[in-house]
């Protein structure tokens, strides 16, 4: 027999026995072949578009506001500029910058697309020259060259010449492997472990320039946009960041390719971005530094990630601890505006340390009104002060080949630049 929760919670509460069990006509009610009253109206349906959708946690968990770093930051993943056709595009002034730097105990931001050639010095001048020790900048491979003859030798001269003219390292976009074709926009996609590039990854290892490298993009990137993705929403609202079906390759095949050239390559620093481009399966990424010591990873935009799976990710934090930087993959407004969860403001970086410094509870990744990248919450990892140091600081300082913090702080301050401490 089917029974009627509420009406039997509702029968218990006025003193009936629940449905099994005849009841007494209530004071009032029809005697049995009267008729009855006409059935009050069923409660209008509440039909809500997912995208409306704006949930209200009901968690009663303690809260904790960090508004500044416990140690001074480096930020080794932000783009505060794009190269278009040779001429550079900014998004924010120096003294912007600086502002939210200081709030938040941010001591430098790398910013990683810093143009080539004229573009480059361009971007130096304007925030180098700005603010001596707060900033650095990374140079990026000319990809509308690849298919010329004398390419690769080419690239790899221009990697000195980068390196000359003050450029930190080298950033290569997922444009290698995903969007970069044999002539331009058109033909077979150009594959990660391209030959052609060997020079360039080797001149980077020469000349002690680590490599910033993002390849592939979430595993719901590669599998269909339908009731089964986590990250319908993101994908609904982007379709053309999907890279299903067509002639892309797969996730495994992207991150195999550029594994076989790590292995080529044993004597260049490489920063695998996003978490080693795959925070999804942590087991894979530890896989990956265990067999390529010459790779170290990087945060940005990827505490969605690690943030849903705290215990996993605190302990691979801890076993790798000399090998994980601090990034965020910031972008200024109202470009930034488009990523909320990386978008630079007081905000995403409170955020950040908050996951990091807490051990908070079900808290938002980005601040936006709905999670951009699915629709979960975070859990705080509360690193013990010896790792957060590292994570924040010293590893960068390492791998950019840096001095110590008391000689960036002089540096920086005999110059004239703002630090914070």
């Amino acid at each position: 027999m089917s029974i009627n929760r509420r009406r039997w919670l509702a029968r218990l509460a006025a003193g009936g026995a629940g449905l099994l069990l005849p009841s007494r006509p209530a004071p009032g009610a029809p005697r049995p072949g009267a008729q009855a009253p006409p059935p009050s109206p069923a409660p209008e349906a509440c039909p809500l578009a997912l995208k409306d959708f704006q949930p209200k946690s009901m968690l009663h968990v303690a809260e904790h506001r960090v508004e500044r770093a416990r140690f001074p930051v480096i930020d080794v993943h932000t783009h505060l500029g794009w190269s278009r056709g040779g001429e550079m595009t900014y998004l924010a002034t120096p003294a912007q910058l600086l502002e939210v730097m200081d709030r938040k105990n941010v001591r430098t931001m790398v910013n990683l697309t810093g143009g080539t050639g004229a573009g480059l010095a361009q971007t130096i001048r304007r925030f180098e020259a700005a603010a001596p020790g707060r900033f650095l900048t990374f140079t990026e491979p000319s990809w509308t060259r690849v298919s010329e003859p004398g390419y690769p030798q080419w690239q790899a001269d221009e990697i000195e010449r980068a390196k000359k003219a003050g450029a930190r390292g080298l950033k290569v976009l997922k444009m290698l492997g995903l969007f970069l074709r044999e002539n331009g926009t058109t033909g077979p996609l150009v594959k990660v472990d391209d030959r052609r590039f060997d020079p360039m990854w080797d001149a980077c290892g020469r000349l002690g320039l680590p490599v910033a490298i993002h390849v592939s993009d979430p595993e719901a990137f590669f599998t269909p946009i339908d009731r089964f993705n986590e990250r319908y929403d993101e994908l609904g609202n982007h379709p053309d960041w999907s890279f299903y079906d067509r002639d892309f390759p797969s996730n495994a095949e992207l991150l195999e390719a550029r594994n076989r050239m790590f292995a080529r390559h044993p004597k260049t620093q490489f920063i695998v971005l996003h978490v080693g481009n795959n925070a999804e399966n942590l087991g894979y990424v530890s896989e990956n530094l265990d067999r390529f010591p010459h790779t170290v990873v990087e945060t940005g935009a990827r505490i969605g990630e690690l943030g849903r799976q705290p215990r996993t990710a605190r302990r691979f934090i801890e076993k790798y601890q000399d090998r994980v930087l601090f990034g965020t993959d910031a972008v200024p407004p109202p470009d930034g505006e488009n990523y909320p969860q990386q978008v630079f403001k007081d905000e995403l970086y409170e955020i950040y340390y908050r996951f990091l410094e807490t051990e908070d509870e079900y808290f938002d990744y980005a601040p936006a009104v709905i999670p951009p990248q699915g629709r979960w919450r975070i859990y705080g990892l509360g690193l013990p002060e010896p790792i957060l140091k590292k994570v924040y600081h010293d590893n960068a300082a390492r791998i950019l080949g840096l001095s110590s913090e008391r000689g960036i702080h002089s540096r920086a301050s005999d110059l004239g630049g703002s630090v914070t401490s």
